[in-house]
């Protein structure tokens, strides 16, 4: 049976490099984060991102992220593989817990969410997640 937490999360840090590649208006740069989670999701992160950005802003970004901490009391890590974009102006973000990744306590998970950007700035997630 699947389960949800929910949460919040700031960014601490935000290290982009020098695009990689800048052509007719696009570029696509590498980004290092660190996050702190809040909610259901108690701990901490770090990610590589690859982001695409256009004349009219972010575009769309993949990336790799290890969190460690606790997940609904249990202690242990694993990894999140992102993937977000936008549609007719409207931005998406998705990630998914990549499968044998879980340590400690989160071994085996596998699961699904998303993060939602405010309007403000903030940043708040959701995750449906199975434990074996």
């Amino acid at each position: 049976m699947s389960k949800r937490v929910e949460g919040t999360f700031v960014l601490d840090v935000w290290d982009a490099e020098k695009p990689y590649d800048e052509r007719d208006g696009v570029t696509c740069t590498r980004v290092h984060v660190k996050k702190t989670f809040s909610g259901g999701l108690t701990g901490a992160s770090t990610a590589e991102l690859t982001t695409v950005g256009t004349g009219a802003g972010p575009a769309a970004y993949v990336g790799i992220e290890r969190f460690e901490g606790t997940l609904d009391g249990r202690t242990g890590a694993f990894l999140l593989q992102h993937s977000a974009g936008g549609e007719r102006g409207r931005p998406w973000l998705t990630w998914k817990i990549v499968e044998t990744s879980g340590t400690g306590d989160l071994r085996g998970i596998r699961g699904e969410g998303q993060i939602i950007v405010t309007e403000d700035g903030g940043h708040s997630y959701s995750l449906d997640y199975e434990l074996d």
